[in-house]
């Protein structure tokens, strides 16, 4: 997989791509990325990129020719470019899944007051991470490249993706380590048992349970998955 971020501030990446699981998978070669600082593209002898917007209105807007070049240069027939946005469609596991399949993504991470409007009609989707208002598009993109590049094959052991959060609408089950008991919390006696059956009976009650209590939303969709079943 190939991941192309357009960005006015790429140094803001240099300390993510180097740590962890996101190090391992890049020196694997299992995933390329490309921090681009769009700015080079700018025509304006000042390397200026944002104006005052039409009709008045606070903040200064990304105009359109700096980052349209920037598309062109680096799309191709298998790119799909992602505008990070909060006017776009909420970001979920299933789109984080949908997106690691993908060969090139292409992800456009603004700053300032916004782009200018027209600007979606040079990308195919505009995804946001939550309801909230950042600085700036570069967090959320980071979001993306970490949850996209964890789920490709050999990133991490596949076991770990196993019943974790979201998957079947449900929460992971909570999990335990030494010591057995501390400060009176005490590890659950079935996870001590041995008994794989019970255990993961166990987990899947505890699953459903956290659900119910912390994620309404996601249990009602458990519901309806397990009715139409």
């Amino acid at each position: 997989m190939r991941i192309t971020v357009l960005t006015l501030f790429p140094k803001m990446f240099d300390n993510f791509l180097t740590q962890s699981i996101v190090k391992r998978t890049i020196n694997n070669k299992l995933v390329k990325v490309d921090v681009v600082d769009f700015r080079k593209f700018s025509q304006d002898k000042n390397k200026r990129v944002d104006n005052y917007q039409y009709g008045g209105g606070p903040g200064m807007i990304i105009a359109l020719p700096t980052i349209v070049e920037a598309i062109k240069k680096y799309r191709t027939p298998k790119s799909k470019v992602i505008l990070l946005s909060p006017q776009g469609q909420t970001y979920s596991q299933a789109k984080a899944e949908a997106l690691s399949k993908k060969q090139h993504l292409i992800l456009i991470a603004g700053h300032y007051e916004g782009f200018d409007e027209r600007l979606i009609n040079y990308v195919d989707e505009v995804i946001s991470i939550g309801d909230y208002i950042l600085m700036g598009g570069e967090i959320p993109t980071m979001i993306i490249i970490e949850s996209v590049i964890r789920l490709l094959y050999q990133a991490i052991n596949k076991e770990s993706l196993h019943c974790e959060s979201f998957e079947n609408n449900l929460l992971d089950y909570p999990v335990y380590t030494k010591p057995i008991n501390f400060e009176g919390y005490k590890v659950p006696n079935v996870l001590l048992s041995g008994n794989h059956a019970l255990i993961e009976n166990y987990r899947k009650e505890q699953r459903i349970k956290k659900t119910k209590k912390y994620r309404k939303d996601l249990y009602q969709k458990y519901l309806k998955e397990v009715i139409n079943d």
